[in-house]
């Protein structure tokens, strides 16, 4: 077996053992709400902050890289939309989770753990420059876009609300709160105390297999209902469409191949819980999230090895 499908396979794999513990009843899927806190709220903004604080990022073309990824975005989640109103028959709410499910990568609890496994701590690094800015611009998103299609009906919000909403949720996010705090300490030029460096090596250690064996329970409790063809579609279009327009766009903006290969393993990536909870605060679109997340991280273990290939033939 080769080194990336072996990689592959065990990411997927402690997704699997999650899944497993909680399907047989040997956890609750309660728990993984719990381990699923400690990772988001604790392990993986440790990772984070140190990461910023001590990566080079010398070379990954930050803003060819941000064009080819939400170009890809832009397109994927106006189809995403479309599929949802026009094929599936759904209302305009429902099409914004459709098209959110459609473009969200699961870049934390899958992608974090994911790069480390198959591109190392330099792939880590160059995908918390999509991190940084990917989860913002998705909610920013998400919120004014629902109320656009909610626009006309009573409660509708302001646009000052909507601003304080977005802020609100942006610098209350561990992800972001630890991204800005170790940006803000690589800016001091301070040497990082032996004993803190080591607190945060011990946590921020433990955030890949955590997140995964999380990620597994939460699938478990999510599950399949409603309408499957709906999620297929969606899925469909997370794991084949949006890879395939990055790697263009990639090729097109002349990617470092480093840079090329994880932006493509990211877009490859399939949707995450984030997509299933901007349906649940919604208040539609939920089993089309959860569908969408179970089928696509279920099929993302065959996808993915294709897309990483083809990313290493054309970049090498």
């Amino acid at each position: 077996m080769s080194p990336l499908a072996e990689t592959i396979l065990f990411v997927f794999g402690l997704v699997a053992a999650g899944y497993v513990s909680g399907l047989t009843g040997y956890l609750r899927t309660e728990t993984g709400d719990a381990v699923a806190e400690f990772a988001v709220g604790v392990a993986l903004p440790l990772l984070l902050f140190r990461t910023m604080v001590g990566a080079d990022f010398h070379g990954a073309a930050p803003w060819a890289l941000w064009a080819s990824y939400f170009s890809a975005i832009l397109i994927v989640w106006t189809v995403g939309h479309l599929v949802t109103t026009r094929i599936f028959g759904r209302d305009a709410r429902a099409g914004v989770v459709g098209g959110v499910t459609s473009s969200f990568s699961n870049l934390v609890l899958l992608g974090i753990p994911f790069m480390l496994g198959v591109f190392g701590q330099q792939g880590f690094e160059v995908l918390s420059l999509l991190v940084s800015v990917h989860l913002p611009i998705m909610i920013a998103a998400s919120i004014l876009l629902f109320e656009w299609a909610s626009r006309g009906e009573e409660g509708g919000k302001s646009l000052p609300e909507l601003g304080r909403i977005f802020l609100r949720r942006l610098f209350t996010n561990p992800l972001i709160i630890g991204i800005l705090c170790g940006l803000l300490f690589r800016a001091t030029g301070l040497p990082m105390p032996a004993l803190a460096g080591r607190l945060i090596d011990a946590l921020a250690n433990v955030a890949g297999p955590i997140a995964l064996f999380a990620m597994g329970l939460g699938l478990r409790k999510f599950g399949i209902s409603g309408n499957v063809r709906a999620g297929i579609a969606l899925a469909a279009l997370k794991l084949f469409l949006m890879p395939a327009i990055v790697l263009g766009m990639a090729w097109l903006f002349g990617l470092p191949p480093l840079t090329a290969k994880v932006a493509v393993a990211a877009a490859a990536l399939p949707a995450g819980v984030n997509s299933y909870l901007i349906a649940t605060q919604f208040g539609t679109g939920q089993a089309l999230a959860s569908n969408a997340m179970t089928i696509g991280t279920a099929a993302a273990v065959l996808s993915t090895t294709l897309w990483l290939a083809l990313a290493q033939m054309v970049f090498g």
